[in-house]
């Protein structure tokens, strides 16, 4: 098959040529984004990205993207690894919110938010887990109810991340009650700035308040916020949460820079224990050794997974195999750092040899057991989706949702 595409070498060689000239080096790492000069700095990076030519890489060109491969955005993100980068747009604004738009959005919606995001004037969120809801994301209960050619939504959501700082989110509401759960759900587009929005920053154990809680009364949308078909919410909340747990496990082909956190890397590693003078203690190499295993594994299981779902081999389900990998992975490195340090990793420097950071980052080590659908789910995912498994019992299959009964 013939292709007009640049070949990814020369579009290597001329990315690593823009970098050097466009953007300052940096040694930075993605920890989520607190303030709002992040977000704007984010913005900005955008913006100088998009003129230059380097943002969305793998969106069409139609909306502002480079129509370019997976393979392309593998070569620039590794070209980028030195530099500045809009790394908190990466994930959810990119990766899920506009991906899943690039799916599933008219071409209106398509031509006026993705083109929006490309070039750092829109900021996506998500709007999904609900206070009371756990892990049963079908079993919502924020509405969205007709009135003429509008919705009113009302409800409230939780764990968005960086919603404060967003544009729009992509909210997933009932607007039937009358048929099974996973039947009566519809997926809107919903300004954050609309009248009746609400949004309260949380707190988090590491003194973090990216996360925030969202509350709708009485939000009114108009129809063509609607993202897909009305009631046909669950699929394309399917179709979000595949490009969820490809962000999280590093499937996905449309971040650029560094993933994010998960756990110190070797080289921290190697790093801490010199550090800390346990370089040449033979149960610490051995540790640093198991863990750089982890990572090449790791590694080579994202190419492969990324390829094979690429081709249809795997279903997009399998990206669920990457993202519970990728948990266990970080789960390692983290407690990998912490014995190294020892009790450095609690009394050291905060701004030490990546000491201090280390108990921070242990606080928060459970979190990537969570994020993008709990390591629970992705097991079941993977045994009944990839591996066609009997699906497991549940009482309010087929029940008419106004028919389960549910606490207070």
């Amino acid at each position: 098959m013939t292709t007009d595409l640049e070949p990814v070498d020369s579009f290597r060689d001329r990315a690593r040529r823009w970098l050097k000239e466009n953007l300052p080096p940096t040694t930075q790492t993605y920890t989520g984004a607190d303030h709002d000069e992040v977000w704007d700095r984010a913005r900005e990076l955008q913006r100088i990205l998009s003129d230059g030519g380097f943002a969305g890489i793998c969106f069409p060109k139609a909306y502002g993207g480079q129509g370019l491969t997976a393979a392309h955005q593998q070569a620039f993100t590794e070209e980028s690894l030195g530099y500045e980068m809009p790394l908190v747009l990466n994930v959810p604004t990119l990766a899920i919110c506009a991906a899943t738009l690039l799916e599933l959005g008219t071409e209106e919606q398509k031509r006026t938010h993705l083109t929006a995001v490309l070039r750092g004037e829109e900021i996506l969120a998500q709007f999904l887990s609900e206070p009371r809801g756990g892990s049963d994301l079908a079993g919502l209960t924020t509405r969205a109810d007709r009135d003429g050619a509008e919705w009113i939504l009302n409800g409230s959501k939780i764990w968005s991340s960086g919603a404060y700082a967003a544009d729009y989110g992509l909210c997933l509401a009932r607007t039937d009650w009358d048929v099974p759960k996973h039947n009566g759900l519809t997926l809107f587009l919903v300004p954050v700035a609309a009248p009746g929005v609400t949004i309260q920053r949380i707190k988090q154990v590491t003194g973090s308040t990216e996360f925030c809680q969202e509350f709708f009364d009485d939000v009114r949308l108009p129809a063509d916020a609607v993202i897909g078909e009305v009631g046909d919410g669950w699929a394309a909340a399917s179709r979000l949460l595949n490009h969820e747990r490809a962000a999280m496990g590093g499937t996905s082909p449309y971040t650029s820079g560094q993933r994010p956190h998960l756990g110190a890397e070797a080289t921290t590693l190697v790093d801490l224990a010199r550090a800390t003078g346990r370089l040449d203690d033979q149960r610490v190499r051995a540790d640093i050794g198991a863990a750089r295993a982890m990572i090449v594994v790791r590694n080579q299981l994202i190419a492969h997974v990324s390829h094979a779902i690429g081709t249809g081999a795997l279903p997009p389900a399998a990206g669920s195999i990457v993202r519970l990998f990728s948990a266990e992975n970080a789960l390692l490195q983290t407690d990998s750092a912490v014995t190294i340090a020892g009790a450095a990793a609690v009394t050291g420097d905060p701004d030490g040899p990546g000491i201090g950071q280390l108990g921070i980052d242990y606080l928060f080590r459970n979190a990537w057991s969570l994020a993008g659908g709990s390591t629970e789910m992705a097991r079941n995912i993977i045994s009944e989706r990839v591996l066609g498994m009997p699906r497991e019992h549940a009482a309010d299959r087929d029940v008419p949702f106004n028919k389960v009964e549910r606490g207070r």
